[in-house]
Parts: C-alpha cells; sequence; structure tokens
C-alpha cells in the first residue's frame, strides 16, 4: 500500500509516469524503506496504464458489491415492560467497568 500510495502522489504531483526511483525517493523522504520486489511488481503492473481510468474501472466494480445495511425491523412493544430493569442491569456494569478501570492506578494521561 506504501507504494501505491507514493505512486498516487507522484501522480497528482504531475509525474504521470512514476519510476521505481521516484517512489523510492519519496519513501525514503518521509523515513520508509522501500520493498524493492513489490516496487517493481507495482512498477510492471502499472506499465502502460493510466491510473485515472484504473480508479475509476476500480470504482464501478465495487458499486457492484452489495454492502449490507438495510437494518432490521423495530422490535415488538411486548418487551417494553421488562425494558426498564434491563437499563438499570446495564448500567450497573458499565459503572463496574468504569470502576475496574480506576483500580489499575494509573490514569490515561499520567
Amino acid at each position: 500500500m506504501k507504494h501505491l500510495a507514493a505512486y498516487l502522489l507522484l501522480g497528482l504531483g504531475g509525474n504521470t509516469s512514476p519510476s521505481a526511483a521516484d517512489i523510492k525517493t519519496v519513501l525514503e523522504s518521509v523515513g520508509i524503506e522501500a520493498d524493492s520486489d513489490r516496487l517493481e511488481k507495482l512498477i510492471g503492473e502499472l506499465e502502460g496504464k493510466d491510473i485515472n481510468d484504473l480508479i475509476a474501472e476500480g470504482s464501478q466494480k465495487l458499486a457492484s458489491v452489495p454492502s449490507g445495511g438495510g437494518g432490521g425491523g423495530a422490535s415488538g412493544g411486548a418487551a417494553a415492560a421488562g425494558a426498564p430493569a434491563e437499563e438499570a442491569k446495564e448500567e450497573e456494569k458499565e459503572e463496574e467497568k468504569e470502576e475496574s478501570d480506576e483500580d489499575m492506578g494509573f490514569g490515561l494521561f499520567d
């Protein structure tokens, strides 16, 4: 991913056909070591292709993938009578969790 990100950054900067050396330079400028094997594979797969066309093609493929959602229906009103007792139990559990965090002897910002 880091190699592809560097490739895309170079493309945004106006370099329409970044070389392996260009990508290495970008990665090394932020202290990341480039993996030569993966870099050569990326350059080989993207050689002669327009990155904008590849992104558009990938977006079309992703649009056809179902993404779940839709949500379930609302539950019936029969459970409403037991709801206050359940809420009280949940609140007690939450309080216990908070107390157990304090027992560690240190806080998040100590």
